[in-house]
């Protein structure tokens, strides 16, 4: 079955916003997709017809196994496009959301599979982000917070959770990328910023909120 684009962006920011119980409330979708909460109700309606969400009164919204295989494909296509614009077409890691917002649309699974292999089946996006196969099944890293890391250890960047343009643009600026290398030399109590080693050459104090949106897995070199 064919959904229309409105549909899918509200099954991937279910998926997106889902806690444990996998709950949504209204006004979090509201906030999230910038609309009114009367707009929200309505496609809730339009989603609980499809059989895509389960709707609990006063509590939210979770998805149904057919809403979360939908999400997933539109994810699937959003990242597979990704890696294509950086790899194949040069775009910087910060330029691409946006443009693969718009192709996640397309609704052609066979010229979705002829990307995939093209790519050559990546597992990754620019960003570190896990990309689905088509039976919405990804591989999984037990990554933590780098502002979780404990001192003088060391820790491989493998992703990050802020897709911001200008925050991927401060971690150009910085050189930290995806497969960095950072050693926690100082964890500065006050504000919770941390100085770092980037790759033992240089070392930079950032602060404690982009210390939360650095995904890493400890280093064993």
């Amino acid at each position: 079955m064919d959904y229309s684009r409105t549909e899918e962006n509200y099954l991937k920011t279910i998926y997106k916003l889902s806690n444990e119980d996998g709950l949504v409330s209204t006004n979090a979708l509201a906030e999230e997709l910038n609309t009114k909460p009367a707009s929200v109700s309505d496609m809730i309606k339009k989603l609980d017809l499809k059989a895509l969400i389960h709707y609990k009164k006063y509590r939210g919204v979770s998805l149904t196994e057919e809403g979360n295989l939908v999400a997933l494909r539109v994810i699937r296509k959003h990242r597979l496009w990704e890696v294509f614009l950086v790899e194949k077409l040069k775009f910087n890691w910060d330029e691409v959301h946006e443009v693969a917002e718009q192709l996640e649309h397309i609704k052609s699974t066979r010229m979705i599979e002829r990307l995939d292999e093209f790519l050559g089946f990546p597992q990754f996006d620019p960003h570190g982000d896990p990309i689905p196969d088509e039976n919405g099944e990804f591989h999984k890293v037990h990554s933590i917070k780098l502002s979780d890391g404990e001192k003088s250890k060391r820790f491989k960047v493998v992703a990050v959770d802020d897709s911001n343009s200008s925050f991927l643009r401060y971690l150009d600026k910085a050189g930290i990328g995806i497969g960095a290398e950072l050693e926690i030399l100082e964890m500065i109590e006050y504000d919770g910023s941390l100085e770092i080693l980037i790759d033992q050459q240089n070392s930079r104090l950032i602060s404690h909120q982009v210390a939360e949106h650095i995904l890493v897995i400890e280093s064993l070199r």
